[in-house]
This record gives C-alpha cells, structure tokens and sequence, in this order.
C-alpha cells in the first residue's frame, strides 16, 4: 500500500535511510543522521511537497517524495525526486510503484520540471528514471567525497508539463 507519511513513520524510514549512509554512496550524508535531525527534514517537506510510503503487512518498505532544488526563488517550479527502498526489499518493483505515485502526484501541482540527481554509475536508479522518461541532462564529475573517493553525479529530468 502507498499511503502519505505520518511523522511516527519517521523512526522506520530513517532506518531505511542510514543504511545507505553507512553503506553506500547514494547520498553524500557522512554520519547517519538523528531522528530530531530526520524528523524535521520530514516536516520541512511535507510542508510543500508530497511525500508518501510504501507499506507491505505493517512494514514500512520504501519512501519517497519531491523536495526544492534549490533555494533561490526562480527555482520555484523545479524540484527534486528522491526515492528509497529498504535495503532488503529490492527486487519487488517497490521503487517503481513509490516514482509512479510521486510522479502523479507532482503533476497535481504547480511544478513545471522533477529533477533526479543520481551518483553515478548506478545502473538501478539510472534505470527507475528513464522507465519513466526522465532524460539525462547533466554529469558532474567529482563533485562530492565519500569513503574517501571522489563521487560523479548525474542529472535525469522530467518535464511534467
């Protein structure tokens, strides 16, 4: 079931979330982050943004939601996907059916263009985008440090209107 987040999902999806701090390169955190911290990352975004879970027999298995790109006021009508799924559940289609939701739910607003912004190589996320149609705009080369190697990132993007 794809449901809105509720803040007392904020401890589960945190859990889904630092495991790829500790262990991956797909987001440039470096130290896991605290539920205070998370939470209110929570709260910033549902305040504009939809952000909704993927739940399966009481477990919550992946989340994802649509955030700004940028701060600056001419950025207003672009925003950022971002999409995880629990570590242990891949292969269940769960990321596609979380950018399906998201992505019809951002078409409800006012936004004109979704970016995802992707450490690459990463064959999966590179793939859930362009199943969708997201085109590859950008490759910034060494632009973010982790586990002490210099990291690659990609921009997909997707006009919604």
């Amino acid at each position: 079931m794809i449901r809105s987040v509720h803040i007392d999902d904020a401890s589960a999806l945190l859990d889904i979330y630092n495991y790829y701090v500790l262990n991956t390169t797909v987001n440039f955190d470096i130290d896991p982050l605290s539920l205070e911290t998370f939470t209110d990352k929570i709260n910033h975004i549902v305040s504009e943004y939809p952000y909704i879970v993927y739940e399966e027999n009481n477990e919550i298995l992946g989340f994802a939601y649509g955030s700004r790109f940028r701060p600056r006021p001419a950025y207003n009508y672009t925003a950022e996907s971002t999409v995880y799924v629990k570590h242990t559940a891949h292969g269940k289609q769960i990321g596609s059916k979380l950018y399906a939701e998201l992505i019809r739910l951002l078409k409800e607003t006012d936004l004109h263009t979704v970016l995802g912004v992707l450490t690459v190589p990463n064959d999966a996320s590179i793939n859930l985008h362009e199943k969708f149609g997201f085109e590859k705009v950008a490759h910034l080369k060494e632009v973010g440090l982790k586990f002490g190697e210099w990291q690659n990132i990609g921009i997909w993007q997707l006009k919604l209107r």
